[in-house]
């Protein structure tokens, strides 16, 4: 069993077991966290669109830790000028653990 769920404006296709990075949750480690605006669940051969959500379909997950990612630089360049610009940025992310789907 599959589902699309949607959370801190991005679409992520889980299963049960699954371990994924998402945007930064204002939840305690080890905590529960439902996720209820799912877009699709498939299981096997029967597949349900929801219309932009699926009724009563919900993602539970657990919590696993928080933290953020590799820098990524930002270089801006312009030749024959003198001006160079550099710049960092990590963005803080939430690691959970899918425990179920409902459907």
């Amino acid at each position: 069993m599959y589902a699309v769920m949607v959370t801190g404006g991005k679409q992520y296709r889980v299963m049960k077991g699954e371990v994924l990075r998402v945007e930064k949750l204002d939840v305690e480690a080890g905590s529960k966290v439902d996720f209820d605006q799912v877009l699709l669940v498939g299981d096997g051969d029967k597949v349900t669109v929801g219309a932009p959500l699926v009724s009563g379909a919900k993602v539970s997950a657990e919590v696993k830790n928080h933290g953020r990612h590799d820098k990524v630089r930002i270089v801006k360049f312009r030749r024959r000028k003198h001006h160079r610009k550099q710049a960092g940025h990590r963005q803080h992310f939430t690691e959970i653990e899918i425990t179920g789907i409902s459907a």
